[in-house]
């Protein structure tokens, strides 16, 4: 297993010039030099390679209903499925539906579409009719798997109500339901006997997937991606942890999103690890209970589901001590959340990564050997065969090392498009195929980055420019916050000031504004110091663990 050079150099360049020599200042530019090629394959030849090598090795363990797979069964599964969606009338290029919470069956149609060449679209399970249907349409979804319910979810009763205006929608299988049953009863040897010449004719450039990424305005566009984007991309990720066959990787987080799907499944079967699916939906007891009995020596989560398990009143009482590592991500991880992760949790190699739907996801990602200031102060250097860079919002110039700016990122991970969005497509990724992030970034001399906040979260007070995230780093260090995020909201004389929204971690004793500000004195410029004071039990979030800020800048609360 190698570990890519990344960008060796980071000193400024000393040339010679017609006036003498000069110095020239390094660029916010590093790309992913490696010795490990890109995988050609399609997903369901990755697989195939897997089950050759480890057919007796376990591969998917679902802990609520007590079933596991090793590779052979699990091939053989997919195999039916696939021949399933050919007896169905599904060809290569259809787009099939999944609107279901983690459960064995999701994976299962993950690597059967796969297999057939057709394109799943995954559909956010917190989705109501009025968000489903418009997927459904706009992706052209022929067949759709779904949950039959979940918590407050009817999810029959809802195609129900959105069917009429889905004319393209034949038909509706639901997991744990007879009409799944009904649809593998339809697979026959003579189908199966196609699945190699139909595997031929699938290219690892075909689109295979949609993600509809949650945009803040309007409806979502849905992110394009193929083979090629992200088998690679989980498999570079898990070669980053050092996965190999001895993992067993617990996955709380959504299959539904990049994280569950690409470095959870697909970096666990490119290596022979094996997935473990601790429940439908995030709990934190159920996830830690995962880890101790099934040994797990990896857990993904973002920031907010480690800060959960942290704080279950019995957490002590877990027996982690199998992890070794696994993935923080999804937002900047609070420096002393990695630390009690890397301490208490036993996962020393834990890694960030930094990513997006568009780019299948990661970018960026930081080593195991990388110290505890790399780790909790950026969010890693650039994958092998990536390239990033740092530019000037309004003029696309590359920027020197040290300076903010947003952050790009061009390579095989890199979307396909916003499926039959043309406009929006070429909105983020630009003529020369680099993806515009939003994100606002600096490069260090030694390459790796660190995201300072969104561009668009970004507050201007009085003519200067504040970070959100310095100022929520800072705060997590105050004995009474659990969790903080920093919005700006309006201001009549300064355009806009300063709201820290505040999880506190003991409800009957929340801060207050004087005792942060308190903090603050001294140690934060009096311009980043907040004005305002906001107390909640939790924040708004995406189904993909991030925070929405906007619902934050907006909610009508009666701030201190």
């Amino acid at each position: 297993m190698t570990d890519p050079v990344t960008d060796p150099v980071t000193e400024p360049v000393t040339e010679q010039t017609g006036t003498g020599l000069q110095t020239r200042t390094q660029l916010s530019y590093a790309h992913g030099v490696s010795g490990t090629g890109l995988l050609g394959d399609t997903i369901g030849v990755s697989l195939d390679r897997a089950v050759r090598r480890w057919p007796d090795r376990e591969v998917l363990v679902d802990l609520p209903s007590g079933r596991r797979w090793t590779y052979a069964r699990f091939a053989a599964d997919v195999d039916r499925l696939a021949c399933a969606l050919l007896a169905s009338g599904v060809a290569k290029g259809d787009r099939v539906g999944i609107w279901a919470v983690n459960c064995p069956e999701w994976v299962l149609v993950q690597y059967a579409t796969a297999r057939i060449g057709a394109v799943m679209v995954n559909i956010n399970p917190a989705y109501r009719t009025h968000e489903v249907e418009y997927v459904l349409k706009q992706a052209g979804v022929s067949l759709l798997f779904a949950s039959l319910s979940h918590r407050t979810s009817d999810y029959r009763a809802m195609v129900s109500q959105v069917r009429g205006a889905c004319p393209e929608l034949r038909e509706a299988v639901y997991v744990g339901d007879p009409t799944w049953d009904a649809l593998l009863d339809r697979a026959t040897p003579e189908l199966s006997a196609q699945l190699p010449s139909l595997a031929r004719e699938l290219s690892c450039d075909d689109p295979i997937n949609i993600q509809y990424t949650s945009g803040t305005t309007g409806f979502p566009k849905g992110a394009t991606l193929s083979h090629h984007n992200i088998l690679n991309n989980g498999y570079f990720v898990g070669e980053a942890i050092a996965c190999t066959e001895r993992d067993r990787i617990c996955v709380p987080v959504p299959f539904y999103h990049c994280f569950g799907m690409v470095m959870g499944n697909l970096a666990a079967t490119s290596h022979g690890a094996c997935i473990v699916i601790p429940a439908p939906s995030f709990e934190p007891a159920a996830t830690l209970r995962a880890v101790q009995q099934e040994r797990c020596t990896a857990l993904y989560g973002v920031p907010t589901m480690f800060i959960a398990e942290l704080n279950l009143p019995d957490f002590a009482e877990y027996d982690l001590s199998s992890l070794r590592t696994g993935i923080m991500a999804g937002s900047p991880c609070p420096v002393e959340v990695m630390k009690r992760v890397v301490s208490e949790m036993h996962m020393a190699e834990v890694s960030i990564c930094y990513g997006m739907t568009e780019t299948s996801p990661v970018s960026l990602q930081t080593r195991r050997d990388d110290d505890l200031e790399h780790r909790t102060g950026t969010v890693g250097r650039v994958l092998p065969h990536i390239e990033v860079k740092v530019v000037d919002p309004a003029t696309g110039v590359t920027l020197p090392r040290g300076s903010a700016g947003e952050l790009c990122t061009r390579g095989y991970s890199v979307m396909l498009g916003y499926w039959d969005e043309p406009e929006r497509t070429a909105e983020a990724v630009d003529a020369g195929r680099w993806m515009h992030t939003g994100d606002l970034a600096v490069m260090l001399d030694d390459g790796y980055v660190q995201i300072v906040g969104r561009i668009k979260d970004m507050i201007i007070r009085g003519g200067e420019n504040i970070y959100p995230r310095e100022i929520e780093e800072f705060l997590y260090g105050h004995p009474k916050i659990a969790d903080v995020q920093v919005v700006g909201v309006a201001h009549e004389r300064y355009g806009e000031e300063v709201l820290a929204c505040v999880i506190p971690r003991d409800p009957e004793d929340p801060p207050t504004l004087d005792e942060l500000r308190s903090f603050c004195e001294d140690r934060l410029a009096h311009y980043k110091t907040p004005t305002r004071l906001r107390v909640m039990e939790s924040f708004p979030m995406t189904v993909s663990g991030k925070v929405r800020k906007i619902e934050l800048r907006q909610q009508p609360h009666q701030d201190h």
